[in-house]
């Protein structure tokens, strides 16, 4: 699955838009990687997100191509922060 895709549905980001900007600026990290939006995004894999001062590590659990906003959070679990 594409990541622009999975931060969508995943709820992690609120837009497929703003995450396809947000890695396009080089914010978002797979496995320690830069990655494009249409990088694709497996299970098991930590993603860095970059926002502001305060980068936060999720590694994706499960991969869907819907799911219900209640069911959002199963597809990853947050990790902590990261003290980059």
């Amino acid at each position: 699955m594409r990541l622009d895709k999975f931060l969508k549905i995943s709820r992690l980001i609120k837009r497929r838009t703003v995450a396809k900007e947000l890695a396009d600026q080089g914010r978002v990290d797979i496995n320690g990687q830069p990655a494009k939006a249409s990088s694709a995004v497996n299970t098991g894999d930590v993603l860095t997100l970059h926002f502001g001062q305060k980068p936060m590590n999720v590694r994706v659990t499960l991969l869907k191509e819907t799911v219900k906003k209640e069911e959002a959070s199963s597809l990853y679990e947050i990790i902590g922060e990261s003290e980059d």
